[in-house]
């Protein structure tokens, strides 16, 4: 194995957080590594139309890019590494990869969440074409008077479907737990929202070559639709943290305080991968200030003259 590299910070997560959190401690003049496996789901986004400063919207490709060219300008970069374990030696985490580790006083992750159960095969390219959609609260107003399908967990089976009427009156509820039927309340919310409620359990989801998806029911009864929200919840991507002691709540997400600390000393935590809003700008509003509190928390490094 090689020799160790060593770094003031590692950023684990090439993601808005991420680079975000990188270019501040960049232009804070610190000593960064930016480990990433190009699996951003930011990638995934066709459109952004809530990221503050875009009028017409932002790919989120191009906005990733944007965001690798701006870190670029201050000497950073990210580098294809994808760290697979993190332990402490006493003040000194070592983070495991394929070709040997990285020694670094601090850690910031920004590793985000996995969507559970989605049941649409080749659903990257149907959210990458906007037939299947992941965050209401990022691209509602994006499906006005779209004809919408929605699924959801028992824990919060009607939520969802309530939330979209504010931009549908065509809205329906499949419903994936038979076992576990609407409680009376549930049901009156629907009907008092003009949601559309089908009992017969959702048997799977097919795409049309326009890539409208289809949601067929066990009843034998198949649905076509624009837009299609399968809320099956979502798991942090927060083993590396929750591994050495990281505190989480629900869904595995990273409980940290008021400068995204974490509870093991020196362990940051940004984006979606902690508890919270899952939202691109939370994300970098959090690794704005992680950025800081990680920089006024490490030795100071004086600039020398000339």
């Amino acid at each position: 194995m090689s020799e160790p590299r060593r770094c003031e910070v590692l950023v684990i997560g090439g993601g808005p957080g991420g680079l975000t959190a990188a270019i501040y401690l960049r232009r804070f003049r610190r000593d960064v590594i930016v480990a990433d496996k190009g699996h951003s789901r930011l990638s995934l986004i066709p459109v952004s139309h809530n990221y503050p400063g875009f009028p017409g919207g932002v790919p989120g490709r191009e906005l990733l890019d944007r965001l690798h060219r701006q870190l670029s300008c201050y000497g950073g970069v990210v580098e294809d590494l994808d760290i697979t374990a993190l332990r402490k030696d006493g003040d000194v985490f070592v983070a495991s990869h394929a070709n040997g580790e990285i020694h670094t006083p601090v850690v910031l992750l920004a590793t985000g969440v996995a969507d559970a159960g989605l049941p649409v095969e080749g659903w990257h390219e149907a959210v990458m074409a906007g037939a299947v959609r992941l965050c209401p609260v990022c691209d509602g107003f994006d499906i006005l008077d779209k004809k919408v399908a929605v699924v959801s967990q028992p824990h919060n089976r009607t939520g969802h479907a309530l939330f979209m009427r504010t931009f549908s009156c065509d809205v329906t509820l499949f419903e994936r737990e038979p076992d576990l039927p609407l409680s009376d309340e549930e049901a009156q919310h629907l009907r008092a929202a003009g949601v559309r409620y089908i009992a017969s359990p959702l048997k799977g989801v097919t795409l049309t070559e326009s890539m409208a998806p289809v949601l067929h029911t066990e009843d034998g009864d198949d649905y076509r639709f624009d837009v299609f929200y399968p809320m099956l919840g979502e798991k942090a991507r927060s083993g590396l943290a929750t591994g050495i002691g990281a505190a989480c709540g629900d869904c595995d997400k990273l409980i940290v305080d008021d400068h995204q600390r974490t509870s093991v000393p020196g362990l940051y935590a940004v984006g979606d991968v902690v508890v919270g809003l899952n939202q691109i700008s939370v994300a970098t509003g959090q690794a704005a200030i992680a950025a800081t509190a990680i920089h006024n928390a490490l030795p100071w490094q004086f600039r020398c003259q000339g």
